[in-house]
């Protein structure tokens, strides 16, 4: 596998000096994850023991030995995976040993000795309680292992959510990035097959083609020496929960869980995992909107309705060693979920239902070698194909009367999709004195083959605007000019005034004048079928030079590429430093300053190649009829192409780039008092050439089109800017045995001219700069363990947020680009027509020219604030063993006793761990565990209507997702768990 054989189908060539480059990698270990061991040696007042000899002891295999430096750190590279039985030594102090150490990760852990006077005791502290210099060991990072992902949800939609939260802002629209043994994306795995989680690691690595900040690095148990295994089961009924406020009652909810691994040897050079879970939830979705009754008269409904979700996954591992020098390890997950009524939820009506199935089968093949002693190669493969379908309930055309109800059939119709995704990563370290250099590069192909009647069937699209306003028997009144007199019009009493003129008999064009029919028509044909191809290809060098024992420099450069984009410079140069500015000799540094820069890349996603292939106005046709006067009759494609209606089409601009973000970060680590680190740091970012879409043929002033035809012609450009600051204060403090405590607060500013959609004027974008939606000012994270008496562990989980921002508009289409974004002006008239009193002021929805404009994103959602709480009782039973193993499925990797390499803690964490250590030293464990979300029913609110034409403008008509989510029925939510590990 020390070769790279590329090819991309879609026929156009990459760099051939890149291919050779990436060709020649010679390999690569999985973030270095897989091949490593290093960590310092202390004495029991935490000193540094420059001389211990540390001995790592494979089984049936050759010892490796190691001096700690003078500032105490040791290190091991070219490590096969595998349990070591790990000893130190330094005269004046008792030996230190470690049985069955199982090492399948780039470890980080402390070593501390006992005087020789007192009885030995065996403690392995992977802790963030001191600075270092190393660039992998900031402070800031984030290690969980063992029993910490207890704590965490064993829901995967529920868990993201809290990773997510763990790993704070990060910078730009699309967030961090998670990783998944070394490879991009991908599903989460079942968490009982998780052996660590790291965030937030590193984050100027030119190894990463994302931001470090906001980074999830996820990595897999390995085979065990020993058969080891869990089982678990969870469940909730709606009789746990506290209702959702949107609901005056509580619709039935029922939530079973069952899950279980195993892990043991096979021979003496292959061992196994095999994880299985599945999840059925009986759940509904809650519509909440204003219909008409049968006397066309608004009504609010606020109703439920079922959408039963089931998923299934099952994911067996092979650890193989080879060799003394190789090992393999193969890993294969399948994984199948179905949901009913998709799509229900909201606005939606019932007659959107939408039945989906999803199917994903993965292969991960991953084969490392030690080249020499200094030298370590890794090399990763990963197929992963997947197949959906949706069949949509019902195939009427769609109603949309905007912010009020969407009814009708779904524009789904039934649609399917095949993925199929190669990812080849090649990466080698070599450590050369002092220097550990790094190098690979990574391949990936995505082939989509994608079959989407959308909007087949038409939709017909009610807005609102400024209408004659109507007396008792819905007559227009005339005003003293002899005029209509004018009004605002919301979308609902528009679809009303469409309904009740029907029923007159008025003529199309008489429902117009008077405020009636609909405000849009779309609808697509031609062939569903479109498939594409996108391959890209990045490759990468660091070198992390020890300058001076309390100084290390690193340096960094990265090279991407892709196929469906022409841009072909994508550099992105790296630097960073950390200095430890009070070492001294015989004296372990307390404050460490690091800093760092460089350009970091977003990969131009294949949807949009897909779009614009689909809707070259060749393979299909999708036409947008405005004012139509044939509701609620669909015209047919050759009515509409006979009556030369506008076609739309969608298209690249040929000197799209991809979207970069610059960042500089500084940040200042400082070790405290009390088993207590603080780290303050500043993050200037500037975003880069992000994607945005304008009609390029939207009418001008003059009303006449460039292209002198209506089609709108929507073009994807790399046009977006937007700067960010953010100054982030992390805290991690072990405040005792049974206290450990931890979180991060982030002030942050950003502003920005797109958020990825259009704006409001096609061809100006200098009434955009505004809030981004990630501009939210101030975020809090606090977790942590407590450990009370009867062995009673809390581990609380409590986040915070200022609003985020949303865009407020009128719900009016003033220039006539059938975009419905257009914003209101600020007026100072309450009495003047279209004039409406809002939160924000005075506003204006229909502005005259001179007016000045709202900025976009001017309103600010509701602040956010949530508290989960995790309650468990550990009881063990059978034979002790030697080490106690924290976690589930036997010892994680660098496992060790209480609070230890295994027993978590970002970066472990002193006695207990991060959320503590459930382990009892027995060969069997029971543990009985209740979970609460939100356990202080706190109303957590979506992002309000920003409409002005909507009767629920400035209101929220959901929960905020990861609260609950914004369509569950339950506002607060209590699990009981039962685990029996052994």
């Amino acid at each position: 596998m020390r070769f790279l054989c590329v090819f991309s189908r879609t026929g156009r060539g990459l760099s051939l000096a890149l291919l050779f480059l990436l060709a020649l990698a010679p390999g690569a270990p999985a973030q270095s994850t897989r091949a490593s061991l290093k960590g310092s040696v202390m004495d029991p007042s935490g000193a540094v023991v420059p001389g211990a000899v540390v001995t790592l002891q494979p089984a049936g295999g050759l010892a490796k030995t190691a001096t700690a430096d003078s500032l105490g750190h040791f290190s091991f590279v070219g490590l096969i995976p595998g349990a070591y039985d790990i000893m130190a030594k330094k005269p004046g102090f008792a030996v230190y040993q470690m049985q069955s150490f199982p090492v399948s990760g780039d470890g980080n852990i402390d070593i501390q000795l006992s005087v020789a006077a007192e009885s030995q005791e065996v403690t392995v502290s992977d802790d963030n309680t001191h600075v270092e210099v190393d660039p992998d060991r900031n402070a800031s990072a984030l290690v969980l292992k063992g029993t910490d992902l207890d704590d965490l949800s064993d829901d995967p939609d529920e868990l993201q959510d809290d990773l997510t939260a763990l790993a704070g802002p990060s910078a730009g629209p699309n967030g961090g990035q998670i990783y998944i043994d070394g490879f991009s994306g991908g599903s989460l795995p079942p968490k009982a097959s998780i052996r660590e989680i790291r965030i937030n690691s590193n984050p100027f690595s030119a190894e990463y083609d994302r931001l470090g900040y906001g980074r999830i690095e996820i990595f897999t148990k390995p085979g065990m020496d020993k058969f080891r295994g869990q089982l678990f089961t969870s469940f909730n009924d709606n009789a746990l929960n506290a209702r959702n406020p949107f609901l005056s009652n509580k619709p039935p909810y029922q939530s079973k869980m069952y899950s279980g691994s195993l892990a043991g040897p096979l021979t003496k050079r292959m061992s196994f995992t095999l994880d299985f879970e599945r999840r059925d939830i009986a759940e509904s979705g809650i519509l909440i909107g204003t219909q008409l009754n049968s006397s066309l008269q608004p009504t609010p409904f606020a109703l439920s309705v079922p959408t039963p979700n089931s998923r299934m996954t099952l994911t067996p591992k092979l650890d193989i060693a080879l060799s003394d020098k190789n090992t393999l390890t193969i890993r294969y997950r399948w994984e199948g979920d179905a949901t009913d009524n998709q799509g229900v939820g909201g606005f939606s009506l019932a007659s959107r239902a939408v039945n989906a199935s999803n199917h994903d089968e993965m292969v991960q093949v991953t084969e490392t070698s030690v080249l020499s002693a200094k030298a370590v190669n890794e090399t990763r493969f990963m197929y992963d194909r997947s197949t959906s379908n949706s069949l949509a309930l019902n195939d009427a055309a769609a109603i949309s009367v905007s912010d009020s109800f969407n009814g009708g059939g779904s524009t789904t119709g039934h649609a399917w999709d095949t993925q199929n995704y190669y990812e080849l990563n090649n990466i080698t370290t070599y450590t050369a004195g002092v220097h550990t250099l790094k190098w690979g590069g990574r391949a990936r192909e995505s082939m989509i083959s994608d079959y989407s009647p959308s909007n087949f069937n038409g939709s017909f699209s009610f807005v609102g605007g400024s209408a004659p306003e109507l007396d008792a028997n819905n007559q227009p009144i005339i005003g003293s000019d002899g005029n209509f007199v004018l009004a605002p019009e919301t979308s609902l009493e528009r679809y009303r005034r469409t309904l009740v003129f029907e029923q007159l008999g008025y003529t199309p064009l008489q429902m117009q004048a008077l405020g009636g029919g609909p405000s849009l028509f779309s609808i697509d044909g031609g062939n569903p079928l479109a498939d594409v191809n996108r391959f890209d290809v990045g490759v990468f060098v660091t070198d992390d030079w020890r300058l001076r024992p309390n100084f290390t420099l690193s340096l960094g450069l990265r090279y991407e590429n892709q196929t469906n984009i022409s841009n072909m410079a994508d550099v992105a140069p790296r630097i960073g430093f950390a200095w430890a500015v009070d070492q001294r000799k015989n004296h372990v540094a307390k404050t460490v300053v690091r800093g760092g820069t460089g350009f970091f890349y977003d990969r131009v996603a294949t949807s949009l190649t897909l779009s614009a292939l689909r809707y070259n106005g060749i393979t299909q046709q999708q036409y947008v009829v405005a004012n139509p006067t044939f509701f609620p009759v669909v015209p047919s494609l050759a009515t509409l192409a006979g009556d030369l209606q506008p076609t739309s089409t969608t298209e690249i601009y040929k000197g799209l780039v991809a979207p970069r973000i610059f960042q500089s970060g500084l940040s200042m680590e400082r070790q405290l008092p009390k088993n207590t680190v603080a780290t303050v740091t500043w993050a200037f970012s500037r975003g880069m050439h992000y994607l945005l879409s304008r009609d390029i043929n939207a009418p001008l002033a003059d009303g006449a089109y460039p292209y002198g035809n209506p089609n709108p012609i929507m073009l994807t450009e790399s046009d977006g800017l937007f700067t960010q600051n953010q100054m982030i204060v992390n805290v991690n403090s072990r405040m005792s045995k049974k206290v450990s405590l931890f979180g991060f607060y982030t002030l942050g500013s950003a502003h920005g001219n797109s958020d990825g959609g259009s704006p409001m004027n096609q061809y100006d974008l200098s009434s955009e700069w505004g809030p981004t939606r990630f501009d939210i000012r101030h975020r809090f994270f606090i977790g942590g363990s407590i450990t009370a008496p009867l062995k009673l562990m809390f581990s609380p989980f409590i986040t915070g947020s200022s609003g985020a921002p949303y865009n407020i508009t009128t719900g009016n289409d003033y220039d006539g680009d059938l975009i419905y974004n257009e914003r209101p002006a600020f007026a100072t008239d309450p009495n003047a027509p279209g004039v409406v009193s809002t939160a924000y002021g005075l506003l204006n929805i229909n502005p005259q020219p001179g007016d000045k404009i709202i900025p976009r994103n001017y309103g600010r959602g509701p602040a956010q604030f949530n508290l989960n709480l995790r309650l468990a009782r550990t009881w063990g039973f059978g034979k002790s063993r030697e080490t106690a193993n924290s976690g589930a499925g036997g010892p994680p990797p660098g496992g060790g006793p209480r609070g230890g390499f295994g027993g978590g803690g970002f970066r472990g964490g002193g006695p207990g761990g991060m959320f503590g250590s459930a382990d009892t030293g027995k060969r069997y464990n029971l543990t009985l565990s209740v979970s609460a979300r939100n356990l202080l029913n706190y109303v957590n609110l979506a992002s309000p209507d920003g409409n002005l034409s909507s009767p629920y403008f400035g209101q929220s008509l959901a929960l905020a997702s990861g609260f609950g989510g914004g369509n569950s029925v339950y506002n607060r939510r209590i699990d009981l768990q039962l685990r029996f590990t052994f």
